[in-house]
């Protein structure tokens, strides 16, 4: 599966997530890996890099400042689901390693 020049959008997310439903992930991938910049939100700017493994899943990381100057990092799997409309939609869990360390889950869909 390949997602370069892919977008996403959030569809559900966890209460202590920082992105929001306004936010679009452009992602960019060569061969295995990936990446995205984004902001918006409570998310002034923040980066991304992953594996992309052979069914589709990925391994990510994220850093991002928010709007209270923060510096914040954590950790994502997601594993694809390939729609019948042929769209991707992304079932993300993911941890916070730096604050509180709190879990949550994410769902994103293709644009």
């Amino acid at each position: 599966m390949n997602y370069n020049n892919k977008r996403f959008r959030l569809l559900e997310n966890s209460i202590n997530a920082e992105t929001s439903e306004k936010m679009v992930f452009e992602y960019k991938q060569d061969g295995s890996i990936l990446t995205s910049n984004y902001s918006g939100g409570k998310i002034i700017q923040g980066h991304l890099i992953g594996l992309v493994n052979n069914d589709g899943a990925i391994e990510m990381r994220y850093h991002q400042v928010n709007v209270h100057g923060e510096l914040r990092t954590g950790k994502c799997s997601s594993k694809p689901e390939v729609m019948l409309n042929g769209k991707i939609r992304l079932y993300e869990t993911w941890e916070w390693t730096s604050g509180d360390r709190s879990r949550g889950r994410s769902v994103l869909e293709e644009l």
